[in-house]
């Protein structure tokens, strides 16, 4: 399973680790057919999460194709915390990012914009504790103690009793235990941190969780790739990356003591159980430490940040591209799900897909009912 999706994510990583995700950037590149008559040619721009933006570019390509070219979607991956950034200073139509809006950003918009913001469940993501320690291979367990011992500094080394007492049988040299961490702002960062908060005291008093944090230990690389890499090249190093990072580059990683006291295996199954839970209207919710039996625990949505009122964001300057923005959301949540397991992404579970169909249907436009617009249109009509 491992080479399968490498092989299908080569394409993608490349394309979105040095350049942003463009589907269709001309009429030249895009896809045969010519696009509806007197549908506008939209470029939509958004800007975030790293960790989905394999699947953003899938979704780009699919979607351009759908419409005959007529609508490219230019996705900048610089990480959830520029993509709140830009979102929020409203250079964008849309963001993404794993760590969901603050009460400060969410008041701040609607007294900016007169409407909600948004958090719009997009997909799923599991956070791995990726590692390099010689002749140790994959599944190495870790419980919520160790991890944040690691992280914390307090476990230095391989062989420490608290982590052979897990993992019996396995040969576990005396070798320094190198921390790997996020030096940007997050997603991935603010899922695991929380994670660590909710099952370990001391990581709760002296550190807390973010998109940012003050790290006790270790060395700092920018996204998922920077983390990835030091992994991949320091012997004896721990990390953190999403499922799909340590899938593509082919790097070892553990296993997890949930909450239930199961061993559970980083799986697409195993997160979207954890995320088999009540969603708040406003879509902002963690799942990390879920109660599920056979859930995994280091797991959380990857959300597109949309404002209620189109019309009131800087970024959007016609109705046409209010107007497509809302049909390609709608697809994301609803045909593009297709696409997201074929690439190791998790599809949104069926209540977690409700709530963003109700969310696009309150979209507006000069306080015109345009999401619900849109929605009766594709569902008689089709994208």
């Amino acid at each position: 399973m491992r080479k399968a999706c490498a092989m299908l994510m080569t394409v993608a990583l490349a394309a979105f680790v040095a350049f942003p995700v463009v589907a269709g950037g001309s009429q030249e590149a895009a896809a045969p057919g010519a696009a509806a008559p007197g549908r506008a040619r939209v470029e939509l721009l958004g800007a975030g999460a790293s960790f989905p933006a394999p699947l953003m570019t899938a979704w780009a390509d699919d979607y351009r194709d759908i419409t005959g070219g007529a609508v490219t979607v230019n996705y900048q991956s610089i990480g959830s915390g520029g993509g709140v950034r830009q979102f929020m200073e409203q250079t964008i139509m849309f963001g993404a990012s794993e760590a969901h809006l603050n009460d400060e950003n969410a008041q701040l918009a609607r007294r900016n914009t007169g409407g909600v913001a948004y958090n719009l469940p997009l997909t799923l993501g599991d956070v791995v504790l990726t590692y390099n320690v010689p002749g140790v291979g994959q599944g190495l367990v870790f419980s919520p103690d160790t991890i944040a011992g690691a992280f914390l500094g307090t476990i230095t080394r391989w062989d420490d009793p608290a982590i052979r007492e897990l993992n019996p049988g396995v040969n576990l040299p005396s070798l320094p235990i190198q921390i790997a961490h996020r030096s940007d702002g997050s997603g991935t960062t603010n899922i695991f941190t929380n994670y660590l908060t909710k099952v370990n005291a001391r990581w709760a008093d002296q550190i807390g969780f973010g998109s940012s944090v003050n790290w006790p230990v270790g060395t700092g690389g920018n996204g998922n790739e920077g983390v990835a890499g030091i992994v991949m090249n320091t012997p004896g190093a721990l990390g953190y990356n999403s499922l799909v990072y340590a899938v593509l580059n082919d790097i070892t990683y553990g296993d997890v003591i949930n909450n239930s006291g199961n061993v559970i295996a980083p799986s697409l199954e195993a997160t979207s159980l954890a995320a088999a839970v009540d969603i708040p209207a406003d879509g902002r919710i963690m799942l990390t430490d879920s109660d599920a039996a056979r859930g995994y625990p280091i797991a959380g949505f990857a959300w597109g940040l949309v404002y209620e009122n189109l019309d009131r964001n800087d970024a959007i300057t016609t109705r046409e591209e209010a107007e497509e923005l809302t049909r390609f959301l709608y697809w994301v949540v609803t045909e593009g799900q297709e696409i997201n397991e074929s690439l190791s992404f998790a599809r949104l579970p069926v209540d977690a897909q409700a709530v963003a169909e109700r969310m696009i249907s309150t979209l507006k436009w000069n306080g015109e009912p345009l999401g619900e617009q849109v929605i009766a249109d594709v569902r008689s009509n089709g994208f």
